[in-house]
């Protein structure tokens, strides 16, 4: 069986802020998680009766009561949870470049976006709360049409 990505994880410290950033960007959904001894969320890329669409699991972490994580995950020191430590971004792929964008612009998520053309990917980068990347990969020629939109709108 070939390798696939299950899902990534992200501590926080903040899981609503966290939630509502990868609602509003990916467009996931909070589904059903275990009952795990650590507040958290799974949110599901297509249908809650898969687990294999719990794309993003949220660790929260309790500062109240952190004991149920440290003894199921492990400790981490808080300062190496800002950004994405070793781990530089995260990719997934989409379609519908101009829909997303509108959309990340609606809900005031900065973005940075550059074409790589020797491969036809038109890339989306942004930050969650925690300061992770998360890249979203685009056809090259979603990025043509949309300029050449944009300049017709505007001439």
């Amino acid at each position: 069986m070939p390798l696939a990505l299950n899902h990534f994880s992200i501590r926080t410290t903040d899981l609503e802020a966290t939630r509502i950033f990868y609602e509003g960007a990916l467009g996931v959904t909070v589904g059903p998680r275990p009952a795990f001894p650590f507040p958290g969320l799974w949110l599901y890329n297509g249908a809650h009766d898969q687990v294999a669409n719990a794309m993003v699991h949220l660790i929260g972490i309790d500062l109240q009561d952190p004991e149920g994580l440290k003894r199921y995950l492990g400790d981490r020191d808080l300062s190496s949870l800002q950004g994405s430590g070793a781990v530089d971004h995260i990719a997934l792929f989409d379609t519908g470049l101009e829909l997303k964008l509108n959309q990340l612009r609606e809900l005031g998520i900065p973005v940075r976006e550059r074409t790589v053309p020797v491969i036809g990917l038109h890339q989306v980068f942004m930050d969650d709360p925690n300061g992770v990347v998360i890249e979203l990969n685009y056809p090259a020629q979603e990025k043509t049409a949309l300029d050449a939109k944009l300049e017709a709108h505007s001439g």
